[in-house]
């Protein structure tokens, strides 16, 4: 960087990399140095904002229960997708937050119990995992031939449109879509079984470890 940079037409800056509310502008000399350290800033600045976007609908939720809703229509924020980050942020308190992995890593541990969550993020940080390789793991982990069991779930049929519907909130909450699956029906649980009393499986196979199957999703004919 420049200690006085030159201003260029169009306010760009000489060697340095602009932010705009409609993007970036790139100065013609930019080096791949400032332009990969860009990206790495950028990709923290919007890992850091999932998680300011979950706590501040948390917060709402908790302290102004008949009003926050309105709040979220005021500023003109996707209610799905805050409500994605905020299931995030409540399964995960700030202080079992990693400040060295982006809220994508948390999100693809967020169905699974903490101290599972733990662990995997642990590993994720010791072996330096991308998001990719982080799912690719749990999946390996899930596999039949493991010493994990997996339940097989019923194949659910829909409406084409509300399959396609279901793709785009788990894209606009930067989640894979089975993740997404797994994180709406674990909400649907927490939701469902506050209103009854039900022993979780552990109790009756106190031996054995289950993780669910994700069911097969595909458009009704």
């Amino acid at each position: 960087m420049n200690a006085v940079p030159r201003r260029r037409p169009g306010g760009a800056v000489e060697g340095r990399i602009l932010t705009t509310p409609v993007g970036l502008a790139f100065p013609r000399d930019v080096t791949f140095e400032s332009w990969e350290q860009a990206g790495q800033r950028i990709s923290r600045i919007a890992s850091s904002s999932a998680w300011y976007l979950g706590d501040w609908l948390v917060y709402g939720q908790d302290k102004y229960t008949g009003r926050y809703r309105r709040a979220v229509e005021a500023v003109g924020l996707d209610y799905q997708t805050l409500r994605n980050y905020a299931w995030i942020a409540r399964k995960f308190e700030p202080s079992r937050r990693r400040a060295g992995l982006p809220f994508q890593h948390h999100a693809e541990v967020a169905a699974l119990p903490p101290a599972e969550q733990d662990q995997w993020l642990d590993r994720a940080e010791r072996e330096g995992w991308s998001r990719t390789a982080l799912r690719r793991a749990l999946r390996d982990s899930r596999d039949p031939g493991s010493r994990t069991t997996r339940a097989v779930m019923p194949r659910v049929s829909a409406a084409g449109e509300v399959v396609d519907r279901w793709r785009r909130a788990a894209m606009a909450a930067n989640a894979d879509f089975e993740a997404w699956i797994v994180a709406a029906l674990d909400r649907a649980a927490d939701r469902d079984l506050e209103l009854v009393s039900v022993p979780p499986l552990e109790e009756a196979r106190p031996a054995e470890r289950e993780y669910a199957g994700l069911p097969a999703v595909r458009p009704a004919s």
